[in-house]
């Protein structure tokens, strides 16, 4: 790959160009590499429970022979997870790799019919799935190719008195499990338990295997996988590292309040930290700000990631200006775009400047990222990280002069190969080798980055791609509505929220029966917040409905 670093000289001192992608074989590498060195400090914590180093490594290979010996899963095939943060998180995703499978991560608040769709698209036989969710599991199942099926409670790994303890407050007091019939399900304990008493035996898995299939639209359509392979990841967490200036092996802690599932917090807060020693603090529910904000005052963190709503929630808690800042080196916004008043917030309150990155799930996902130096330019999505290459096209796959605006375009060995059988779609989404990633952009002369509008219809809601033709298809499918078209608007806590407009089928349409019918098929986040009936939609030549004049008639 040819390189065309014009960006050299801003470069953070010490931060090399390039990385070598070939120094590790696979993720394996890179875990086994990590417990050697810090078998027992503490990999993970969660709800006051830790696991070393030397836990997760035993932990993850009774998965691992559970998944190769018992439930009889060959190399490549997929194993959806399906979790909140916590301790089981890590022990299952390193097992399954372990194991040669392939890991589709999958939000734990999806809806039977989001489900679905990403389960048989993938074409996953085995799941994990926490049983507060396990009822929409059951809903499905019998659509789907699913044989294996080990369910976990939130407790599990707590060990003890106190895993009987929240397991049965969570299910018997806050009633979080609804009932659920899954009669093949195996319990988690039971699967270690089983794995334990099998010879584990390691397959053969290179650079060129995929490890995850992580599923985004794109810059449109429906949800399709990403497909990041072991040397994706790894490059992606050399490429990391090398960002990180001055941290010391085996002596960080970082927060983990984004979900694993998130391919940023996967990556940078799973694999990257893991493989400097990091001390992990995992947070379960980061929306409950009383409990969130105590688990801080626990600790004396130096790394903690988020996206900008996650900051911004903290800033208005009264108590957070007390939380202990006196080692904090990085903090660093990723998912969606970081507002410049909380980012100045964030400085006066803690002291350390908050810097933002930028990538996407077919990147895994780190692209650039602002120095870490306290040479941070706000406003920027910062410079391309090592062996990573961004320029600005036109829509004919032109690359345009600095200060111009046009398409962001990278190339890199974090890039995926494409999306999951979607030859077609794959192919659009490059010009070449070069990846378009969809957001509209400009470099300046000294090569910092920023995004200054996306170019297709999507709509980011807390960090989360959110796609108006899956909102529309699900409205439509009401009785009442003739038509509708769903586009973003500005949201001061979540960046953008989802407006429909709706043209009625039945006049005794009303807005809180739309509300109620999107709770069945689609997930909260991506439900509209605001909802306009009008007469008619805007549309092309051919019916085509144009949703930009909706976004032009409400700006």
């Amino acid at each position: 790959m040819s390189k065309d670093f014009s960006w050299f000289n801003s470069y953070p001192k010490g931060v090399e160009h390039e990385i070598d992608p070939g120094q590790y074989q696979s993720i394996l590498d890179i875990l086994d590499n990590s417990i050697n060195k810090f078998r027992d400090f503490v990999a993970f914590e969660n709800m006051g429970k830790k696991l070393t180093y030397g836990e997760v490594d035993e932990l993850s290979r009774h998965f691992a022979s559970y998944l190769q010996n018992v439930a009889k899963l060959q190399k490549g095939d997929r194993i959806a997870l399906q979790m909140p943060n916590c301790l089981q998180y890590p022990v299952v995703i390193f097992g399954a790799l372990r194991a040669g499978l392939i890991v589709v991560n999958t939000n734990p608040l999806y809806t039977p019919r989001e489900m679905k769709h990403q389960f048989n698209d993938s074409g996953t036989t085995a799941i994990v799935i926490v049983a507060n969710f396990a009822n929409h599991l059951e809903e499905i199942i019998a659509d789907t190719a699913i044989k294996t099926v080990i369910v976990t409670e939130l407790g599990d790994l707590l060990g003890g008195l106190k895993k009987t303890i929240v397991n049965f407050v969570v299910k018997r007091i806050k009633k979080m499990v609804p009932p659920y019939h899954l009669p093949q399900a195996v319990s988690f304990s039971k699967a270690l338990k089983e794995g334990r008493d099998h010879a584990f035996i390691q397959p053969e898995i290179t650079l060129k295997d995929v490890a995850f299939l992580q599923y985004t639209g794109g810059t449109t359509g429906v949800a399709k996988g990403a497909t990041l392979s072991h040397g994706n990841i790894c490059a992606n967490i050399m490429q990391g590292d090398q960002w990180f200036l001055d941290t010391e092996p085996g002596n960080e802690l970082v927060v983990t309040a984004l979900p694993l599932y998130h391919i940023f917090a996967l990556t940078v807060n799973g694999f990257l930290m893991f493989s400097l020693g990091a001390h992990n603090l995992l947070i379960t529910n980061p929306r409950d700000m009383k409990a969130f904000l105590k688990e801080l005052k626990k600790v004396k963190m130096t790394v903690f990631t988020a996206v900008n709503t996650l900051f911004n929630g903290l800033l208005h808690q009264p108590d957070f200006a007390s939380v202990d800042f006196s080692r904090l080196k990085y903090s660093i916004g990723g998912g969606m775009a970081v507002q410049s008043a909380v980012a100045k917030q964030w400085q006066q309150v803690t002291g350390h400047p908050l810097a933002e990155g930028y990538g996407l799930s077919e990147t895994s996902p780190l692209l650039t990222c602002n120095p870490l130096d306290g040479t941070e330019r706000m406003g920027t999505i910062g410079l391309p990280v090592p062996s990573t290459e961004l320029c600005i096209m036109d829509e004919q796959g032109n690359q345009l002069p600095v200060g111009e605006v046009g398409e962001i375009c990278a190339r890199g060995p974090q890039v995926m190969d494409g999306y999951w059988l979607r030859p077609d779609e794959t192919k659009e989404t490059f010009f070449g080798d070069w990846f378009r990633t969809g957001d509209i952009g400009a470099m300046d002369k000294d090569g910092f980055f920023k995004i200054v509008d996306r170019k297709k219809d999507m709509i980011l809601v807390s960090g989360f791609n959110v796609y108006p033709n899956e909102i529309e298809d699900v409205i439509v499918s009401h009785d009442k509505v003739l038509e509708a078209a769903a586009i973003g608007v500005p949201d001061e806590r979540t960046t953008e929220a989802v407006k429909v407009f709706i043209v009625k089928k039945d006049p005794s349409l009303t807005k809180e029966e739309v509300m109620e019918y999107c709770k069945e098929d689609l997930t909260n986040y991506k439900r509209p917040k605001h909802i306009e009936f009008v007469d008619e939609l805007p549309k092309s030549n051919v019916g085509k409905i144009i949703r930009r004049k909706l976004r032009e008639q409400e700006a």
